[in-house]
């Protein structure tokens, strides 16, 4: 978009700028900025309903609070392309979660309007509190703001934070912007104690014309007109469990009407002594009609065209993981009726949307709450239920003491489908599923597998659903599949056993994981320069398949293991099975080609496994330096 068609934002290098204007050029300010997000949206694509929702809340306070002094804490992130415009990024927003762009989240090293990085839901009470409290010790920093979704706040860890923070009693600001909108339809007793707060809009006005009047008396006369308030609409006690809590709960209020954002927000800064919890309702995808009208208000969208809403979709050439796994499962439910699903808030996100629209009575959403999930799930397991529970693998890492505690040291058999393992793409390091392997294989009694392509999911889901003997996990990235043809049904795949997949006698490469298709590309250049390489895929990485390991150290030079996994994964579960039976000293060369131990930026996901190290071409030079270690490394090919 033109400069010059938004003259107000044009205006506008940073927060300060806000502070001299009039509330009317805030209107405008706020119409040319949504007007901005969705253009700069529909060149980069990302999380634009969310952002479209809280473009009022973004200015006002900004134009009401001392940020960066004060402390402005997006829980999760997901709605901050605003806010970046506002705090001095208009000039990268187009490069927004492309290679060296600006983070689709709030990114600590990014700028100092960031004060803490976010991706994963429901931190943002804690951590506003963690600065609260630095104030209030001395630190150089001002108040503390937590903006916060209905979706986010029904997780533990914000009723956590909200029962601390009420109980401490300090200053401190809290805006649950209400969409009644999470990625799916926010589910839980909190999301419909929200709702009916709002539903009545009559007693919601007058309740919040009754507190505005309440804060400006003093104490004694506020105490009794609170009282009255009761008496006259019938809300007995404290009025909201925000309140119970310890805080000042101001609203329902409407969050795309400046006329009471601006008033409400500079009052409560004025006056608030203690936690104050502002609920202002909003519509996700707010102003632009095709968010507006569609099922999942563009949480995310690819590249699209502004005035249609159209989005820029390639045609696969395969199906993507997710389908496959849904329908995979779905498949084996309709034969077995033990079989039962659980999501965290992420039911089309995981595929189990395929399972639920046949068999809705058997898939459990739990909203937000991985750790409640996977608990459940055991309890499922134990009364004698299959239950496959579905989780990205970074969000996995949110149930890893239920994981280890209630499923693992008790051997009940839940199933866990991880989806995005491996690195992502543009949601970059918050969200790369790096760690799963490691953190579930060193688990005693865990079944870990990896699918090298499609086919292999649907043996593994069979293989899941027949497993009763204990905790069985199988990773498989995002995105599409590889093309393979797919069998009628999975099979029941022998537990701990791998496969051969290409014979070669000169190096042999051990793969674990969705990155077969890199290593059969470098093998082609391989052989052209007359080395013969033997591919493996492990399939389990535990248990190992101990005798296809040492048949592949005793007939090769070398042997290199590969995997979309972090340091101490299946490598490290290859070596240390290798030091054991002592094969370490049989003079074979070894490497293990993981991701690095670092955090990977955000990019497309080719380039974030070149920034790995992990390419096909990476590979080869590996592969070509053991061989040839004195020699210049021939070129790559990637034909």
């Amino acid at each position: 978009m033109q400069h010059s068609d938004l003259p107000m934002l044009e205006r506008i290098a940073g927060p300060a700028d806000l502070k001299g204007l009039k509330d009317s050029e805030l209107f405008q300010l706020a119409h040319e900025l949504r007007s901005e997000v969705v253009s700069a949206v529909s060149e980069t694509g990302g999380h634009l309903g969310s952002s479209l929702g809280v473009v009022e809340l973004s200015v006002a306070i900004h134009a009401v609070f001392n940020t960066p002094h004060d402390k402005l804490i997006w829980d999760v992130g997901h709605q901050c392309y605003p806010h970046k415009i506002l705090t001095g990024r208009r000039d990268r927003i187009r490069s927004l979660r492309q290679k060296d762009g600006l983070s689709g989240f709030t990114k600590r090293s990014e700028s100092e309007f960031d004060p803490f990085g976010a991706a994963h839901s429901s931190t943002s009470i804690s951590a506003a509190l963690g600065f609260a409290v630095g104030r209030d010790m001395g630190r150089p920093t001002g108040d503390a703001i937590a903006v916060i979704g209905d979706g986010s706040i029904s997780a533990g860890m914000a009723y956590e934070a909200l029962n601390n923070a009420g109980s401490e009693g300090r200053r401190l600001f809290v805006v649950l912007n209400d969409n009644e909108m999470s990625i799916a339809p926010p589910v839980g007793a909190m999301s419909s104690y929200l709702s009916k707060l709002y539903s009545n809009e009559p007693l919601a006005k007058m309740k919040a014309l009754a507190e505005g009047f309440e804060s400006a008396l003093p104490s004694p006369l506020r105490d009794s007109a609170k009282r009255a308030r009761q008496l006259v609409t019938g809300l007995h006690g404290s009025g909201t469990l925000f309140e119970e809590l310890g805080f000042e709960y101001i609203g329902p209020i409407d969050g795309h009407d400046m006329n009471q954002l601006l008033p409400i927000l500079r009052a409560a800064r004025t006056r608030a002594t203690g936690p104050v919890l502002i609920h202002a309702c909003t519509v996700k995808g707010k102003g632009y009609a095709p968010a507006e009208q569609a099922a999942d208000k563009y949480h995310g969208v690819s590249k699209f065209n502004v005035a249609t809403g159209a989005q820029a979709k390639s045609q696969p050439n395969a199906p993507a993981y997710t389908k496959v796994f849904g329908q995979a499962l779905c498949d084996e439910a309709a034969r077995d009726p033990n079989i039962v699903a659980v999501t965290a808030a992420m039911p089309s996100g995981t595929g189990l949307n395929i399972l639920a629209d046949r068999f809705p009575k058997r898939v459990f959403d739990v909203g937000i709450a991985e750790q409640h999930g996977v608990t459940f799930a055991a309890g499922m397991a134990a009364s004698g239920l299959k239950p496959f529970c579905a989780i990205y693998s970074t969000f996995l890492q949110r149930g890893y003491d239920q994981v280890v505690h209630d499923v693992a040291l008790q051997g009940l058999p839940v199933r866990f489908a991880i989806d995005r393992a491996g690195l992502v793409g543009a949601d970059g390091a918050t969200h790369a599923g790096a760690f799963d392997i490691a953190y579930l294989s060193n688990l005693p009694g865990f079944t870990v597998m990896a699918a090298a392509d499609e086919a292999e999911l649907m043996h593994m889901v069979a293989t899941a659903a027949a497993h009763d003997a204990g905790p069985i996990a199988f990773r498989y990235p995002r995105g599409n599949g590889t093309g393979v043809a797919m069998p009628a049904r999975g099979e029941v795949l022998e537990i701990g056993k791998g496969r051969i997949v290409q014979e070669g006698e000169d190096v042999a490469i051990l793969s674990f994981g969705a990155h077969l298709g890199e290593i059969e590309q470098a093998s082609i250049t391989l052989a052209q320069q007359g080395i013969r390489v033997t591919i493996a895929d492990a399939r389990f990485a535990k248990p190992l398949d101990t005798d296809l390991i040492t048949q592949l150290m005793r007939h090769h030079k070398a042997v290199v293991t590969v995997e979309q996994g972090s340091v101490g994964g299946f490598g490290a579960m290859v070596l240390h099975y290798l030091a054991q039976s002592g094969q370490l000293e049989q003079g074979v060369k070894l490497r293990t080609l993981t991701l690095p131990d670092r955090f990977i930026d955000h990019g497309s996901p080719q380039e974030m496994y070149k920034d790995a190290g992990l390419t096909a071409q990476d590979i080869h030079k590996t592969i070509f330096e053991l061989v040839h270690p004195s020699q210049n490394i021939l070129q790559f090919s990637a034909n």
